[in-house]
């Protein structure tokens, strides 16, 4: 089994882990993106051992090139001495190395095609995550709109009851007998301060002149009558015989 194949393994597990407890929405998808946070980590670690062995297979095929030339240099010398034995014995020495050499070559081409496809697997892991973040982010979005929704409508429903209606009905006609209350203390209250005698006269004798002067008033408009006087204005006698001498004045 593969890395990936063991962290999406592992992923899945969690998930279904978290789904079977039924937690919180918000807080499983949380811990879900932790959890897939966490195996980008250790898959990093098992790339980073993969471009690792890479590595040490081409520094040991370079080191098997680099003898396989330094024995057929040695090999050359040999011929040069006029040592064909020993020209040989280079040789063959060279063609182990030349043999390890293709060994390594093709191991390190192989790593190096593994190390490229882990490294397309992790970008591809990285930009899963990175979404998962950001449906994480709508999912929780949408979690709080719809609780807002249910609240809302509970809330609604509450108020559907009467019984609160009905409080306020009682509450308003509780409202209007403490005014009614007040006013009629205040109506109370004026009428018990003062000399309340000589305000029933008072009353009396305004409500009897006001009708006489009405009715005086209403038989001279009609041609029944002479004009009333205006009570406290001067006599029209007085008046024309003061007028004159204030004139000569």
């Amino acid at each position: 089994m593969g890395i990936f194949s063991r962290l999406g393994t592992l992923i899945k597990s969690n998930l279904n882990d978290l789904i079977s407890k039924a937690e919180d929405p918000q807080k499983m998808l949380n811990q879900i993106v932790v959890d897939m946070q966490n195996q980008l980590v250790e898959a990093k670690k098992q790339v980073a051992v993969s471009i690792a062995d890479q590595k040490r297979l081409e520094k040991q095929r370079d080191e098997q090139s680099e003898l396989g030339k330094e024995w057929e240099r040695k090999a050359m010398l040999a011929v040069r001495a006029g040592d064909d034995v020993l020209a040989r014995e280079a040789l063959r020495r060279k063609g182990e190395h030349d043999h390890q050499l293709g060994e390594f070559l093709k191991q390190a081409e192989m790593q190096k095609q593994a190390v490229d496809k882990l490294k397309d697997q992790l970008r591809t892991l990285n930009d899963k995550i990175e979404e998962a973040k950001r449906k994480k982010n709508i999912l929780i979005a949408r979690q709080k709109r719809a609780e807002a929704q249910r609240a809302i409508q509970e809330t609604m429903r509450g108020l559907s009851d009467t019984s609160a209606f009905d409080t306020f009905e009682r509450m308003a006609q509780r409202v209007d007998q403490i005014e009614a209350e007040a006013e009629a203390s205040s109506e109370l209250g004026g009428e018990l301060t003062g000399d309340s005698l000589q305000a029933k006269f008072k009353a009396l004798e305004s409500g009897g002149a006001g009708s006489d002067m009405a009715l005086a008033e209403l038989k001279a408009k009609m041609g029944l009558g002479p004009v009333p006087e205006v009570r406290g204005a001067l006599p029209s006698h007085a008046a024309s015989s003061e007028g004159p001498d204030q004139k000569g004045k």
